[in-house]
């Protein structure tokens, strides 16, 4: 009798799936579909509306797999590691994490982390996420960091783990190295300066360009390209240093680009990782300039304990005041950058632990190009990632908030002592489990203070899930997952490191299926992030229309792979299509359930279309690509079910001119079309589905049905676009003659529909 559908009865149902145990996971009921879900990342509020659309998504992927009557495994994790946790902690308690007792600041992270945790699993459930949230995991729990310690030891104690002495990646405000995988490339406004440096073996200088000249007291070569005629003279000759008084040779190579600059490049430790990669190339010995507080080092003489933009500044005022600057132009240099702190990056050599994955490349390579993905096009961002990666993976880091390095160092013999696994070690508080070194006879130890790579987490989800070294039963049955969905962003490092890891433990790839999602952006098209302030909170959104309205929005504004435009105008424009959902279900609930031996052409015309929609939406369905059915069943259910067939149907359906059979063969047409658009539909929209089917069908859930067969024939389909035509026809002339559509007209129905006379005669009010 209700109007119209209420959203507030989403809580309702949400107890009923609850009070039901709906979405429990039987690892007993028939070969698994594991979801590889991503653990969304509580770093501050809001919680990001593409995210929230993303997971929307994910959910519908989980939904289908149980229509198309596979055994779904649908995990929900927290991903509680790492960085931005760390920042949001210091944030929100104003403390900073180097001047806070590390045990205080951990116990203040956790405690960050809860409240946002709480707010995340609500509107996941809200969202009619099909996950047992009774049973949802995070990623900083004792058993997840025991699984995590326990894998590195069995990488470990197969030789693909080494510590080296290497440049790195370093972001000061991170306080840490960072992988390539975290640092991304931005055009940034740069001053490049043409600096005199005096050649040696002729009265003469030699100007090189650059936009590193604090880097000057760390400069060890200097390069000029073979083909470049205007130095071939100079090869082997060298340099003096400015402001530094060093000697450095001239070489000839050819990563000197003649068309930058002068021509002529200064090669330091390290401007870049040219400078790294000729460094190793050529033996270069270092020269530290930079420290780990993004201060200028002793070698940098009086410029010592500067700060490297100050520094910069100084250096160029000091050369300007020798006469040494030719000239200053101002460009856009593309400038290496972390990932999450947006600030540029320094490149200084640290002891780290690195994981070998250079010679894994061509196997993860084979893997990729095995995997489906979902879209196909984003299959070479995993590919492009592959074949650029040129050094091991640096998985140990200077942070707090993360799994420790299970290591504790013998004090006689300084040699490195791993635990058995199985266990959560914390060797920066706690002595190690063993008493004596294995090296030596050593039986005092010094347990590493640092923390593992958050992707050394991350990368083990799909282990985790399917029990891992917990319970081997359950793993053999449920691993490799089926599918890892995941936005675009995180293909080089969720994506890499997972498969990387997990072959690297079990000899098989974590998954077979990858569905990859684009970027949610604002209504300009520019891509959201909490700086801008362009951020849309899901929360309120989701609680002011309701999840279904939601996630049909999401399933019909977001075409696999792309990105998707956000804005609520957008989403409460959604609710249009439930109510249609609701005022047909209204009209037909005054109708009994039948069954019928006979449908009419009008019946059999409707029934053949949805038998082309039940293919159309499988096929959809089956890709993961949820625009598809979403925007056919829109379509089929406004314009041609409800303003055509009904429309014909009804005075039947009433039993106006009608007998007995045909008014039933309305009925039962009218129920079976509706109900297969709710089972269509209920992946995507759960809540307003259910509860009409549960009304109008079956007590059981609409979600232990089936997806419904095409098994009426399609021939009285290829009527479509006649009736469509002939009904357009009649109404228009009825709105030019300014009469009601129910006042009679004289109009010839064309022979070819002369088997749906009687409905169209009745519909139109045809004399």
């Amino acid at each position: 009798m209700e109007k119209t559908w209420n959203s507030n009865i989403e809580e309702i149902i949400l107890k009923i799936w609850e009070d039901e145990n709906l979405h429990k996971f039987d690892v007993n009921s028939g070969k698994p579909f594991v979801l590889d879900t991503p653990p969304p990342y509580p770093s501050g509020r809001p919680w990001h509306i593409g995210a929230a659309a993303h997971y929307a998504q994910i959910d519908m992927i989980a939904r289908i797999s149980r229509m198309l009557g596979h055994n779904v495994l649908f995990p929900i994790g927290i991903d509680r590691n790492g960085l931005p946790v760390e920042i949001y902690t210091e944030k929100k308690y104003k403390i900073s994490m180097r001047h806070t007792e590390r045990e205080k600041f951990l116990e203040l992270c956790k405690s960050a982390l809860d409240d946002l945790e709480i707010e995340m699993i609500e509107i996941m459930k809200n969202m009619g996420l099909s996950s047992d949230f009774t049973k949802y995991y995070r990623t900083d729990s004792d058993e997840y960091r025991a699984l995590t310690q326990s894998t590195f030891i069995e990488l470990w104690n197969d030789d693909l783990v080494y510590e080296s002495n290497r440049p790195n990646n370093y972001c000061i405000l991170c306080s840490s190295t960072i992988a390539d995988a975290e640092v991304a490339h931005e055009e940034i406004p740069s001053r490049l300066v043409h600096i005199k440096f005096r050649l040696k073996e002729k009265s003469s200088d030699l100007v090189i360009a650059t936009t590193r000249p604090e880097l000057l007291c760390s400069c060890q070569v200097v390069i000029v390209n073979p083909d470049d005629e205007r130095y071939t003279d100079i090869h082997g000759m060298h340099v003096v240093v400015p402001l530094f008084d060093r000697e450095v040779e001239i070489k000839a190579h050819p990563m000197a680009k003649p068309e930058f600059g002068s021509g002529v490049v200064m090669i330091c430790s390290y401007g870049d990782h040219t400078d790294v990669q000729l460094f190793r190339e050529i033996g270069l010995q270092e020269i530290v300039a930079v420290n780990e507080n993004g201060m200028m080092t002793d070698n940098a003489k009086q410029y010592a304990s500067m700060k490297v933009k100050k520094a910069r500044e100084q250096v160029i005022q000091d050369l300007e005041n020798k006469g040494l600057v030719v000239k200053e132009e101002k460009i856009m240099h593309s400038t290496p950058i972390c990932e999450r702190h947006k600030t540029p990056i320094e490149i200084i050599s640290m002891d780290e632990y690195y994981l070998k994955q250079i010679n894994f490349i061509p196997t993860l390579e084979e893997i990729a190009k095995k995997m489906k993905f979902y879209p196909d096009m984003h299959k070479h961002i995993l590919l492009n990632w592959l074949s650029s990666i040129t050094i091991d993976w640096p998985i140990s880091r200077r942070r707090f908030y993360g799994t420790e390095i299970p290591i504790w160092y013998c004090k006689k013999c300084k040699k490195p002592n791993l635990p058995e696994p199985n266990k959560y070690y914390k060797p920066w508080k706690e002595d190690p489990p063993f008493r004596n070194c294995k090296y030596c006879d050593g039986t005092e130890f010094i347990g590493d203070d640092r923390t593992f790579d958050t992707w050394m987490d991350s990368s083990i989800s799909s282990l985790f899930i399917t029990k891992y070294r917990s319970d081997e039963k359950f793993f053999n049955i449920t691993y490799p997952a089926t599918i890892r969905p995941q936005a675009k962003d995180i293909v080089r490092t969720w994506l890499h490191y997972s498969m990387l890891r997990c072959y690297q433990l079990t000899n098989k790839a974590p998954f077979g299926h990858a569905w990859i999602m684009g970027y949610g952006v604002d209504e300009k098209g520019e891509r959201m992030s909490k700086s801008k302030g362009n951020v849309i909170d899901p929360f309120p959104i989701i609680k002011k229309y309701g999840a279904d309205n939601f996630r049909f929005w999401s399933a019909c504004e977001v075409n696999q792979g792309h990105d998707f435009r956000c804005s609520e105008q957008k989403i409460a424009g959604t609710h249009k299509f439930l109510t249609k959902l609701w005022n047909i279900a209204r009209f037909i609930s005054s109708y009994p359930l039948c069954d019928v031996i006979n449908v009419y052409p009008s019946d059999k015309w409707i029934l053949g279309e949805l038998s082309l929609l039940i293919e159309r939406c499988r096929k959809g369905y089956e890709e993961f690509n949820f625009f598809i059915p979403a925007t056919m069943i829109r379509e089929f259910t406004w314009n041609v079910f409800a303003a055509h067939y009904i429309e014909m149907a009804k005075a039947r359906a009433y039993g106006l001119g009608f007998n007995e059979e045909e008014k039933t063969a309305a009925w039962y047409t009218l129920h079976k079309s509706f109900s297969i658009i709710l089972l269509l539909l209920s992946p995507i929209v759960p809540f307003i589905t259910d509860h009409l089917w549960r009304l109008l069908y079956y007590n059981e859930s609409i979600h232990k049905q089936k997806f419904p067969e095409p098994i009426w024939s399609t021939e009285f389909a290829n009527y479509t676009k006649q009736i469509t035509d002939f009904n357009s026809l009649v109404w228009n002339n009825k709105k030019k003659k300014i009469i009601s559509l129910k006042d009679p007209i004289n109009i010839n129905i064309p022979t070819e529909l002369e088997l749906f006379r009687k409905d169209l005669t009745s519909m139109h009010n045809i004399i």
